[in-house]
Parts: C-alpha cells; sequence; structure tokens
C-alpha cells in the first residue's frame, strides 16, 4: 500500500526517517511552514527557512525516493510579533506560487490573541485570491472553542470548507468538523495529540469520509513512521483495507491535489533516484559513501509497489 504524509516536518529530521519512511510505502510528504521551537527575529530568517523547503529540502526527500511538496504561511506564534508578521505577509505571496507549493499553511490560531486572529483572516484571503487550499493549525489549548472559532472565520471569508484542511483533531471536535463540509486531518503525535490505538477508533465509528492521518513529525519527540504504522494497525484491528487507504492516501491526493501541484504520476513515474545528484553544489552523501543509483527499471509503478 502507498501512503502520503500529509504534515511532516522533514527539514527537522534526518536521513534514516526518509530511508525509513520510503521502505514503509510512504511515496510523498506535505511540508507545512511552521514553528521552529524559538522565535525568528527578522523576516530574512523567515526568507531563508521558507527557500529551504521550497528548495533543498524537496531535493533532499527526492534522493530517497520520496516526493516532497509544502504549504506556506506565517504560524500563529510568530503572528504574535507584529513587526515580523507585517514583514512576512509581504513575502508570502513570491513563495506561495512555487512549484510544489499545494496549500497556504499551516496558519491558525495558538492562543486566539487579536494578533493571530488579524493574520489568520489576511491569510485566508491570500489562499484565496491564490486559489490554493488552507492548512490550519487548531490549538493545543482551548482546542474545541478554536475549531469552531476557526471553522467560523473560514466560512465569514466566504473559504469553501472542500479546500480546508483542519488538523490536529481529537475526539472532541471530528463530529463538528466533519458535519460543516471540512477535511479533518489527525497527527499521531506521541503523548500530546493522538495515539494510533484512539485513532483506529475514530476510523471505526466515523468511517473514512474527509478523513487524513499524518505524523506532523518534527524536532521533538515524534514518529515518521507515524501514518504506516496507523495503516498497519486499522488493518490489523478490521478497518476496511479501502478504507486504510482512503485516510492514508487517497483523502490527502484528494483535498492537496486541489492546488493544481501534487499528482499521482508524480511518484508513479518519478525520476530514478541518483545520489550523486548536487543541489547548488551540495550532496546528502557523506564520508565517500556509495551512492545509491536506480536505472529506469527500478521505478515505482502500479505493478511494483513492493518495497524490500
Amino acid at each position: 500500500m502507498m501512503f502520503i504524509d500529509p504534515h511532516a516536518h522533514m527539514i527537522s529530521r534526518v536521513t534514516d526517517d526518509y530511508e525509513a519512511m520510503a521502505k514503509a510505502g510512504v511515496v510523498a510528504v506535505i511540508e507545512p511552514a511552521f514553528w521552529l521551537g524559538q522565535p525568528r527575529t527578522h523576516v530574512a530568517t523567515y526568507i531563508d527557512y521558507l527557500s529551504s523547503i521550497i528548495g533543498f529540502e524537496r531535493f533532499r526527500a527526492g534522493q530517497f525516493g520520496i516526493r516532497h511538496y509544502c504549504t506556506i504561511g506565517l504560524n500563529s506564534k510568530e503572528a504574535n510579533n507584529e513587526e515580523l508578521a507585517e514583514a512576512v505577509m509581504e513575502i508570502l505571496p513570491q513563495f506561495a506560487l512555487k512549484e510544489g507549493v499545494v496549500a497556504i499553511g499551516e496558519i491558525g490560531y495558538d492562543e486566539q490573541t487579536e494578533l493571530e486572529d488579524k493574520y489568520f483572516r489576511a491569510q485566508l484571503e491570500l489562499a484565496k485570491e491564490l486559489d490554493l487550499p488552507v492548512m490550519i493549525h487548531t490549538p493545543h489549548r482551548d482546542k474545541k472553542r478554536g475549531t469552531s472559532r476557526s471553522m467560523d472565520v473560514c466560512i465569514e471569508h466566504g473559504m469553501d470548507p472542500s479546500k480546508i484542511i483542519v488538523d490536529h483533531n481529537n475526539e472532541e471536535t471530528v463530529r463538528e468538523v466533519l458535519d460543516r463540509g471540512f477535511w479533518a486531518a489527525f497527527s499521531i503525535y506521541p503523548s500530546t495529540k493522538m495515539g494510533n490505538s484512539r485513532m483506529v477508533d475514530i476510523l471505526a465509528e466515523y468511517g473514512a469520509e474527509r478523513i487524513m492521518v499524518d505524523s506532523a513529525c518534527d524536532w521533538g519527540i515524534s514518529e515518521p513512521l507515524g501514518v504506516a504504522k496507523t495503516a498497519a494497525l486499522a488493518l490489523e484491528r478490521g478497518i476496511p483495507e479501502e478504507n486504510v487507504r482512503l485516510v492514508c492516501y487517497q483523502n490527502a491526493l484528494d483535498a492537496y491535489g486541489q492546488s493544481g501541484q501534487m499528482k499521482e504520476e508524480d511518484w508513479l513515474n518519478p525520476p530514478p533516484v541518483d545520489q550523486r545528484g548536487l543541489y547548488e553544489g551540495n550532496s546528502v552523501l557523506r564520508g565517500g559513501r556509495e551512492p545509491l543509483i536506480e536505472d529506469d527499471t527500478d521505478k515505482r509503478t502500479l505493478n511494483n509497489l513492493i518495497i524490500e
């Protein structure tokens, strides 16, 4: 089975993670622009970061046979630095139209402040102007109110729920998100967001329509195999295979594919992996390591999905 991880901060991960994900069946990842763990203090660092996730990280994923996409946005924590936020809002449009950008995100609320609200609304307008989907980060504290408020604001701005992915859901929020016609994403993030056993219970109760699973793996204690492991556990517990395929692959493709930037043929007919490749003079190889070099017969096809 092929998997898409529609929320993975791969810039924080090591090459072993890419290798493990590819071996587990992950064919594509979506990397949302996000918080680095400490505040950025100048727009220039934002520019370098966004340049990395549309540039070198895309190259690095490809060196391990995974197609890489990203979302562009001002995260809610840094929206509270108004001077920085104003500067970031000026540069976002030039990045949002780059190749491989599938949404504006992850945006929304953290502490639900006035400034977070201001820049959330401004970025919804940007998404509408560029006709891009939106990935919403729902707050960790006061989640139910923050999730409802996020959807209220989207509707207020005339956004189509079918183009909005509401992420970091839990048992408390899923019913309302689905009833209002939005996509409901779940981050399988140990200890804090959602374990995969709870996720399987949700799939058993709600089915697979407009639900997707992601790892949200980042610089914290997290699991880059969250999608693949959830799929295996769901199958083991009797969730129909088609439902597992929908929540771990197809729904992410349908939602983010609305950008026009993400197509199945990207990974069904990818360029062969050649780790001799360079990005601005840099390689993923170190210490004289032998590069992996595929020929055309190694490429993935629908008839050759076994990863050994």
